[in-house]
């Protein structure tokens, strides 16, 4: 009831993912479509994180709406991180992707060296949400960097690349049921799930010519973010009546005790 997260279900990676394409498209949307440039792009989002982080960590607990909102933003910033440097800077996919792994894994060592954990399930404190967020962005940035290299530099194409890192996330699956640490298949697949979003929403966006689907920019990101306020939504109802339930048993527990 203290987590600062939220519980890991299925619904926790349909969000998830659905984040991560619509960070992918209306990156993209924004970007191209509606003409602010990657710079402009770039500080809108970047302000509009750093005002929900703020509100965020005001909060003393999970909220959904709140929550995932930053995930969603921190999708679309984390994208255009990469954007800038790759076509701002001109700096080689396999160069990103290596940086923003080593960032990812010294912000892991630091919070394991001051927390001695790194379980999503034990956020409690602003200090650890903090250590969780900083990763969050890393694993966003490093999941494009590695999902551009792999479906481009590497000539994948878009339903392959998919593939691979449906692949790739089924087998993580299947090695945690067999006893791999959960912690580390969880960073494990959220990471993946970053270039799998990303796929996917290219998949969907891109030209037929050039082997997408075709949907444009605009209905995938309008589609994609209409399913996560349903789904956002489910989650506040469902959550609010968790905590109803638990705050009666903690107002009769008085009661029950004096009765044994």
């Amino acid at each position: 009831m203290r987590n600062r997260v939220p519980e890991v279900t299925l619904v926790f990676w349909i969000i998830k993912v659905l984040s991560t394409t619509t960070g992918e498209t209306f990156a993209d949307f924004l970007n191209s479509t509606l003409g602010f440039g990657l710079t402009g792009t770039t500080i809108a989002m970047g302000l509009l994180l750093v005002a929900l982080l703020i509100a965020e960590f005001s909060v003393r607990r999970y909220t959904p709406p709140l929550f995932w909102s930053v995930v969603v933003v921190i999708s679309i910033f984390g994208t255009l991180v990469t954007d800038n440097l790759t076509d701002g800077l001109g700096v080689p996919l396999w160069i990103s992707t290596v940086v923003f792994a080593v960032l990812m894994g010294g912000t892991f060592a630091i919070w394991y060296a001051r927390e001695r954990t790194l379980s999503i399930h034990s956020i409690y404190t602003r200090r650890r949400e903090g250590f969780y967020w900083v990763v969050v962005l890393f694993t966003f940035a490093l999941g494009t960097a590695a999902g551009d290299f792999i479906g481009e530099a590497l000539g994948l194409g878009y339903w392959l690349s998919l593939a691979l890192f449906v692949g790739l996330i089924a087998a993580i699956a299947v090695a945690w049921r067999l006893g791999l640490n959960s912690v580390f298949c969880f960073w494990a697949a959220y990471v993946l799930t970053r270039p799998l979003g990303a796929s996917l929403g290219d998949l969907l966006s891109s030209p037929k010519s050039d082997g997408g689907l075709g949907l444009g920019t605009t209905v995938t990101s309008v589609t994609f973010l209409v399913a996560i306020v349903a789904l956002v939504i489910y989650l506040t109802v469902k959550v609010r009546a968790e905590r109803r339930a638990a705050e009666t048993i903690e107002d009769d527990l008085p009661d029950l005790v004096d009765a044994v």
